[in-house]
């Protein structure tokens, strides 16, 4: 990657003097006014906000096609087009390349799913391509439906219903003494990742076949006739299928913690760990109907139930008298094929003029399974105009941020945001100490107009989000603030500001997973969604579907795109404010409440099973409390600061203690069971106490152990971790000269 031409714009031998050096001293213009007391601009913050036009975002809703392919590349080629524009481009543009393993479907083969006679008759065959509705369901951009990663083979057996195909379904099916040996099972979306149906369950591992469906009850509030749905509505029709990647861990799945270049080591794609070890395949819920509605044996339980018109047995086999004969089987045929395929990232790079050797990054994919017009050109559409008006500002020499500007719009992040983390594994130590914050937009709007924003991240960006929403006004008639709208849909009570909008926290679902949990980056992602209480839907219903075009956005997702503009909005004003302010704004008080709660939730829910075991959740207590302690003082010094003059190194000493504060809660070693989850505060959580992941999962596993066993050692264990963490967070907030 030539990561050094494009900041400090050096070329031949030059380059190979060490980034450092170029961004910390060639990055700066000779001779250009660049005061270090330089803040953020208001008058360019609002004219950033006028400039955002709904109709320019509506122009750039481009469909992007599947990671790899001639029209994914093409996007790239336009996004290098539009960000070395003279009139609007940024400072300079790239677009380095990895060699990826990706999973696509035979076109030879197509896969298939077919209820069989015992004599090899075909009884019934499941759609192979999803209904062409519109006339963009058809033709060869279209990628069947299928589950990458899945390996190839055709099994065949009875068929059962095993509800999400989490672990505790399987379960529940042994206990009514079905025996799941060379059986299909049945499963619908939800209840669990892709990647974590069946592979994460012993039982689950006995079966023959996999097939996947999306109910109607789980994304279209029970309604599934052709008059009720797609392109009558909004929701999912009755043929649709929902595409996706079944590999368990993210990254490119041949080099683990290492950059997929062509001189990187490689591991043999036989023995690569996380791929589904089952014949995998998706289907409609219209052919998901006459499968599961023919089915014998014991009634479903309650919660198993969906709204499919009949009633959910759990099989095994068809029941005499339905449609198919009793003995008949399903016969699972996937011809899934893995490739090296070359995927690039798009770097867009704004040079900071005061501190070039600070990064704030914003990204979005590229790739998207199909059309992608909400997931992921939504995001993709608003990166776009955000990066115009500020890159038309740029050249007209009205504005330079105060730090670097880094846009990314990311490759093959729906096959395991690849793209993403081939990038912060071959830069991972220059990110890690340079990066003030990420900002991810994946998907910007959800559907149905959008109701209100949709926010996640880490503690310390919950205020810079919260000042920007309270300046941008809402879609809508209301004449609400973001802020406002916010509240009035997604509220909590916090201690230290009362009712306040909710922030989501971050899991692994898009490109923000690699810069919090591998690098401690700040981060967050911004969108707008729909209003929870009008729909049950778990996403936007033609999600990873055919029927994700720029139609359903234009007529159902968001007419006019007020939303998207809020979007746009939004992450902007976040994007100057990190960019821009002399002071970083990162609270790092906020960290506090939360790590508050999860002390007491640990206190609360394991205190007497821990006293029991002889372990104290007294050091833990004591370490809540330095990092509270150091938090309000560096608080009250930073405010202190504002109201003198601050000389340059003070500035930058109190910021690099607000950026790095992340850093401090990441140890590799906490969770060796998992892939690139280092961070203590925010990797997954198994258990059932909404505490700290690391403790939680402890106590969860050594709950039924004896004492003394190896996993109430891992119990104390964790609970070290947590504390050597937090008094190191809190050493880090401290006097940069008080060792």
């Amino acid at each position: 990657m030539q990561w050094v031409k494009v900041f400090g714009g050096l070329v031949g031998a030059a380059a190979l003097v060490g980034l450092g050096v170029i961004l910390g001293h060639f990055a700066v213009p000779k001779g250009a006014d660049t005061p270090a007391s330089q803040d953020l601009d208001l008058e360019i913050l609002e004219t950033v906000m006028k400039q955002l036009d709904a109709s320019k975002i509506r122009e750039n809703l481009r469909e992007p096609h599947l990671a790899s392919s001639p029209r994914d590349e093409a996007l790239a080629q336009l996004l290098l087009q539009r960000w070395r524009d003279p009139d609007s481009g940024l400072d300079s543009a790239e677009a380095p390349t990895y060699e990826v393993l990706l999973s696509f479907p035979s076109r030879e083969q197509p896969n298939r799913v077919a209820v069989v006679h015992p004599t090899g008759n075909v009884l019934f065959s499941c759609r192979q391509s999803e209904q062409n509705l519109t006339g963009e369901q058809g033709g060869p951009d279209v990628v069947p439906p299928y589950a990458a990663y899945a390996p190839p083979g055709t099994p065949q057996g009875l068929l059962v219903y095993a509800n999400r195909g989490t672990e505790e379904d399987f379960m529940t099916l042994q206990t009514q003494g079905i025996r799941l040996e060379g059986t299909v099972a049945l499963t619908r979306y939800g209840g669990t990742g892709r990647g974590a149906k069946v592979s994460s369950s012993p039982q689950g591992r006995k079966l023959a076949g996999v097939l996947v469906y999306t109910d109607p009850a789980d994304i279209n509030d029970g309604l599934s006739s052709a008059s009720e749905t797609f392109p009558n509505s909004w929701r999912l029709p009755p043929s649709g299928v929902e595409r996706g990647s079944y590999y368990e861990y993210f990254g490119d799945p041949l080099t683990p913690y290492l950059p997929a270049n062509p001189s990187s080591f490689r591991l043999d794609p036989t023995t690569v760990s996380g791929f589904p070890p089952i014949p995998t395949q998706p289907i409609g819920f219209e052919d998901a109907k006459v499968l599961l509605c023919n089915l014998q044996g014991t009634l479903a339980p309650a919660a198993w139930q969906g709204a499919l018109g009949c009633d959910y047995r759990l099989g095994p086999g068809f029941r005499p008298g339905g449609d198919f004969p009793a003995d008949s089987q399903v016969n699972v045929s996937v011809h899934n094929r893995l490739e090296l395929r070359n995927s690039s990232n798009v770097l867009g790079i704004i040079r900071g003029a005061v501190e070039p050797d600070r990064y704030v990054l914003y990204g979005n994919h590229r790739d998207s399974w199909v059309h992608g017009a909400v997931d992921p050109s939504s995001g993709t559409a608003v990166l776009l105009e955000l990066s115009r008006v500020l890159g038309t500002l740029l050249k007209k020499g009205t504005w330079r941020p105060r730090r670097s500007i880094v846009f990314a719009s990311w490759g093959a992040e729906e096959f395991g945001l690849i793209g993403s983390t081939e990038f912060t594994e071959e830069f991972f130590s220059k990110l890690q100490e340079r990066t003030v914050a990420y900002i991810n937009v994946d998907i910007s709007v959800f559907g149905m107009g959008g109701s209100w924003a949709g926010a996640q991240g880490t503690p310390p960006v919950q205020s810079v989000i919260f000042s920007a929403a309270k300046q941008i006004p809402a879609p809508g008639p209301e004449g609400l603030s973001i802020y406002d709208n916010w509240i009035r849909y997604f509220n909590r009570s916090s201690p230290a500001y009362g009712l306040v909008p909710s922030l989501g926290s971050l899991g692994a679902g898009s490109d923000y997973a690699p810069f919090i949990h591998f690098l401690g980056i700040s981060s967050m992602d911004i969108a707008y969604t729909y209003d929870r209480s009008k729909t049950s839907a778990r996403i936007y219903p033609t999600y990873h579907t055919a029927f994700d075009t720029f139609g359903y956005v234009d007529k159902f997702v968001d007419p006019g795109f007020s939303s998207h503009q809020a979007v746009a909005r939004t992450a902007g004003s976040v994007l100057l404010r990190l960019s821009d302010s002399l002071f970083l704004p990162l609270n790092v008080s906020d960290y506090g409440e939360t790590l508050r709660g999860f002390l007491q939730a640990a206190q609360r829910d394991l205190g007497v099973l821990l006293e029991q075991h002889s372990i104290s959740l007294g050091p833990l207590v004591t370490a809540v409390e330095k990092f509270e302690g150091a938090a309000a003082a560096l608080t009250q010094h930073l405010a202190a600061l504002r109201k003198d003059t601050p000389d340059p190194l003070q500035v930058r000493m109190l910021n690099d203690q607000l950026m790095l504060l992340e850093r401090t809660f990441l140890n590799p070693r906490a969770f060796p069971e998992e892939r690139y989850y280092s961070h203590v505060l925010w990797a997954p959580r198994t258990g059932s106490v909404a505490t700290f992941p690391g403790l939680a999962n402890a106590c969860s596993r050594a709950m039924n152990t004896s004492p003394g066993s190896a996993a109430w050692a891992e119990v104390q264990r964790q609970l070290s971790i947590l504390v050597v963490a937090l008094e190191g967070a809190a050493a880090t907030l401290r006097p940069v000269a008080d060792l």
